[in-house]
């Protein structure tokens, strides 16, 4: 068994398919359990700068769906919104980490991550949160098929990622609508489908999904032929259902993500030509 991966316009397009049951069970008679939200603040040793992390995650029943959000953006009414709502509730709410949040658990929920969906499990160590952090950033770079000397746009700059791809004789431009400079005071682009011309594959964050910006940005990649590479704590089950429609491989980590615990753990990856 594979993923549905029909040729979706857009985002809106999967949450028409899902809203009217062509994906699996009706989604108003699925209702979320609990609603909660993650905070995290780091820095790892060794480094010189840190950030801030905030997560929306709805459970219905096995699974957990979630979407990244700024800190501090999520109105408190949110929660008292989504807990004991229906799936098809939510996805027309105002709020689009909301309705991403909805969207990914009941995806979670109708095709877990497994072999049998075109996942392949890779496990990450027990570690340190850098060492575990640089795990997974391998794990994703790997999903890349470039020569030495490409340039990766990275949408929403992770410190190790960038160290993952100096050390395969990768360049890239960083990107984040923060702006600012990386680790290493490198510019950080604000302007990602502009940079994205000046690049020759992209490797951009699930949270593109819970800003708006993940459409334009996989469009840029189908219509240039582009490799675009997602990494997914926000929507890792949406994510796959886009393969051979501008996404080429997904790195999926549902919730726990790596940074909540020091033990053992395990991603999921998605290849367009594996499904």
């Amino acid at each position: 068994m594979t993923l549905d991966t029909a040729a979706y316009r857009t985002l809106a397009d999967l949450v028409a398919r899902v809203r009217a049951g062509a994906l699996g069970p009706d989604p108003a008679t699925r209702r979320i359990a609990v609603a909660f939200t993650t905070r995290q603040a780091v820095r790892h040793t060794g480094r010189g700068t840190g950030y801030r992390n905030e997560v929306l995650s709805l459970r219905l029943a096995e699974a957990v769906g979630s979407c990244a959000v700024e800190p501090g953006t999520l109105p408190e009414t949110a929660l008292d919104d989504c807990v004991g709502a229906d799936v098809a509730r939510l996805l027309g709410h105002p709020l689009l980490p909301v309705r991403v949040a909805a969207l990914d658990a009941y995806l979670a929920h109708v095709a877990p991550h497994a072999p049998q969906h075109g996942a392949e499990p890779v496990r990450l160590p027990a570690g340190s949160s850098l060492a575990k952090s640089r795990a997974r950033a391998r794990a994703v770079t790997e999903l890349l098929d470039l020569p030495a000397g490409a340039t990766v746009l990275v949408v929403g700059v992770v410190n190790s990622l960038l160290e993952a791809l100096r050390a395969r004789g990768l360049g890239y431009l960083p990107c984040d609508l923060k702006g600012g400079v990386t680790e290493w005071d490198e510019p950080v682009a604000t302007d990602a489908l502009a940079a994205a011309e000046r690049c020759d594959a992209l490797l951009v964050s699930g949270m593109t999904l819970g800003n708006g910006t993940f459409d334009p940005l996989r469009r840029h990649a189908l219509r240039h032929g582009k490799q675009l590479v997602m990494f997914a704590q926000t929507g890792s089950a949406v994510l796959p259902r886009f393969l051979g429609q501008g996404v080429s491989a997904v790195c999926a980590e549902p919730y726990p993500f790596f940074w909540l615990d020091g033990g053992p753990g395990v991603i999921h990856r998605y290849r367009e030509d594996v499904r």
